[in-house]
């Protein structure tokens, strides 16, 4: 087996030193130790989050079950912050059960300190959530960064003051410290005024943040070209007031002073880059915001004024930059425009993606939708209309991502009940998210609604879809005649229709699955033979692995061992390639029931271990590609029972592949080797499988 390591949270590692704060963070470190809440204030860019990384780095050994960041910031929608900190915990995601009730349930018993960073615009959802969670788990520690309190009984107030800056001719302060480290971290041996250093710390009120922005301008300014251009600033853009949007005032100075070094067109195109959420390249920018008044986008130049962050070719901007460039596009006239500019631009590229997943593109589509979420997010937020979620639709309901979909088409279905082609498509859209999520019950009433309505519109892709999800669903109650019916219209529909849908081939999966289920592992071959030629001709990957995914039950099923763990292996493969980490734990699952009637119990254990390890790495990919409840969900009642063999799970349940595992080499070695393979990291696990 590879090294492995154990992960005790994922508190990340600093990149440059924290200057000062010994005094705050022995303070903080004593008040978490006895508070179950505490709630970390002070005005933008004072230094919150460093301040509780920090901590939690400290603090993380004293914690059993280890220290977990949520990073908040890019969530607009107070409806699931539960579900992000489920995704960082690695909870699986559950339907039916409210997310304050799943997480207060995981924490009641664990010994964790959760770390909840820029909560400021989510106050009311925050404090919602916590005082669930904090009622349920007396021994969670939350430390909260916000610049405002929750407002929650025992929640205790830690407020984190500016850096202490020199009176005029004073000696030397942690911020004159600060602004000293980094300026020598930039250009190594640049000698300082030491006068000019103070008054642009005292001009910066402290601020940490701001300071280290007056920084990285040595490379083109004198600090007392700075401390100069910083007093004209003052009076050049707001009348002698230093509140340039009377909120936020020490941070808007430093970022208002940072706006003044800019030309006219990097400002131009700061204040358009602030529709961006998340990362963007070159490309984006420039079909986003380029026209007559702005084409040039010397994007470096940005990113020297630390306006904008670089990775490689891609760009992003902090939260209080582009607020900040958000409130001149305001300003401008010009929001409303390149909101909708923004919208288009990813809605097009959607739109492409959908038209070319049924193809050999899906793993640079799948890419580009994991990357691209945060941008794609932030326009759902505030979109009401169904292109952009039903474009979406293979995210959802093929890279692991169901219940963000469930959640923005049942709102966008809520919206907009009158009939439409768009809201025929968001109907067998959200059926297929429903059967991901095992909630047969809702995937029949949604499949239903769906194939009326494609009927009705003479939409036969979209009634095929339906008739798909309407087939699966009857085979999980077990009725096979019916669900071999269903899944032999849904294919004819396919065939009849105008453009071919990638729905055909997962129908005839879902039709190979009935076969099997009957007792004809032959014809059901017969039927995945065709569906694998299918997929090949066309370059398809994922609805491939649907296939072989289907196939290695079967195989496993006739005795077939070494057949089995092929189809299993390939399956991984694509599963892995195309980010659905809950997805490939449903393949490891299936190499340990091999290895279970391969006899070999050792291998199993690692093996079920390997995919407990892969559920807890899934964060936001939790759903995949698997249509059945998992095996808790029915314990719980969160799901019905699911007959033995559904459309696409394993041949055993995990729990069944656990008993027979330890049955052949006893419990303590299982529970050994189980351990070895939770501690695996994911991409290590993958390593593993594949070279066993």
């Amino acid at each position: 087996m590879v090294e492995t390591r154990v992960r005790r949270g994922n508190v990340p590692a600093e990149t440059s030193s924290l200057v000062g704060r010994r005094r705050e963070l022995d303070e903080l470190a004593a008040l978490v130790g006895r508070s179950p809440l505490v709630t970390v204030t002070g005005v933008a860019g004072v230094g919150k989050t460093r301040l509780a990384i920090r901590t939690a780095g400290r603090l993380r050994d004293s914690f059993a079950d280890g220290a977990w960041v949520v990073e908040l910031s890019a969530q607009q929608n107070g409806d699931l912050i539960g579900h992000d900190i489920a995704a960082v915990l690695g909870l699986r995601e559950q339907a039916v059960r409210p997310q304050s009730e799943v997480l207060a349930d995981f924490l009641a018993d664990r010994h964790l300190m959760l770390i909840l960073d820029t909560c400021d615009h989510l106050i009311d959802a925050c404090a919602a959530l916590l005082r669930r969670v904090l009622a349920d788990a007396p021994h969670t520690r939350v430390l909260v960064t916000s610049r405002r309190p929750l407002g929650l009984p025992g929640e205790r107030l830690f407020p984190v003051e500016p850096l202490p800056v020199p009176e005029a001719g004073g000696a030397g302060t942690d911020a004159v410290r600060l602004f000293t480290e980094r300026a020598h971290a930039l250009v190594p041996g640049l000698s300082l005024d030491p006068e000019a250093v103070a008054q642009v710390c005292r001009l910066l009120d402290g601020i940490p943040l701001a300071i280290e922005l007056a920084a990285r301008r040595l490379r083109a300014l004198s600090p007392q070209q700075i401390a100069e251009r910083l007093d004209d600033r003052f009076a050049l853009l707001v009348g002698g007031s230093r509140t340039p949007f009377g909120r936020h005032q020490t941070m808007r100075t430093a970022v208002g002073w940072s706006h003044e070094l800019c030309t006219a067109e990097e400002r131009l195109l700061w204040a358009r880059l602030s529709v961006f959420a998340g990362w963007f390249d070159t490309d984006d920018a420039r079909v986003v915001c380029g026209d007559e008044r702005l084409t040039g986008f010397e994007l470096a130049r940005l990113v020297d004024g630390s306006i904008l962050i670089a990775e490689g070719s891609r760009y992003r901007m902090l939260a209080t930059i582009r607020d900040y460039g958000r409130e001149w596009l305001r300003r401008l006239g010009e929001e409303e425009a390149f909101v909708r500019r923004h919208r288009d631009h990813y809605l097009a590229q959607a739109r492409r993606a959908e038209a070319e997943w049924y193809g050999p593109r899906q793993p640079q589509w799948a890419d580009w939708a994991h990357r691209e979420m945060p941008n794609l997010k932030a326009i759902l937020d505030h979109d009401e209309e169904f292109d952009l979620v039903t474009a979406l639709w293979f995210v959802w309901c093929c890279l692991g991502r169901a219940e963000q979909g469930r959640h923005y088409l049942d709102r966008t279905l809520d919206r907009r009940p009158e009939p439409s082609p768009g809201r025929t498509k968001a109907l067998w859209v959200r059926a297929w998210t429903a059967l991901d999520a095992g909630d047969t019950v809702e995937a029949g009433k949604w499949a239903g609604e769906a194939y009326a309505a494609a009927m009705a519109d003479g939409d036969l892709a979209a009634a095929g879809c339906a008739r798909r999800c309407a087939a699966a669903v009857a085979l999980a109650r077990g009725d096979l005649d019916e669900a071999e019916r269903l899944a032999t219209e849904s294919a004819e529909l396919f065939e009849r229709a105008v453009h071919s849908h990638i729905g055909l081939p997962v129908a005839e999966v879902t039709l190979a699955a009935v076969l099997d289920a009957r007792g004809e592992p032959g014809r059901a071959v017969e039927v995945l033979v065709r569906q694998w030629g299918r997929c090949a001709e066309r370059g398809e990957l994922w609805a491939r692995s649907h296939g072989d995914q289907a196939r290695s039950l079967t195989e496993l099923g006739r005795g077939e061992f070494d057949t089995a763990d092929v189809y299993a292996r390939a399956a991984l493969d694509v599963k892995w390639r195309l980010g659905d980490v809950t997805g490939s734990a449903m393949m490891a699952d299936q190499l340990a029931a091999i290895a279970t009637a391969r006899g070999d119990g050792r291998r199993a254990a690692g093996l079920l271990g390997v995919a407990q390890r892969m559920r807890t790495d899934a964060e936001r990919s939790q759903g995949g590609v698997d249509r059945r409840p998992r095996p808790e969900a029915v314990r719980r009642g969160i799901a019905p029972e699911q007959p033995r063999r559904d459309p696409y799970g394993l041949q055993a349940s995990r729990e069944h592949t656990e008993a027979e595992a330890r049955a052949l080499i006893g419990d303590a070695c299982y529970d050994h080797a189980f351990a070895q393979g939770v501690i695996m990291e994911s991409p290590a696990a993958v390593a593993w499988i594949r070279d066993i």
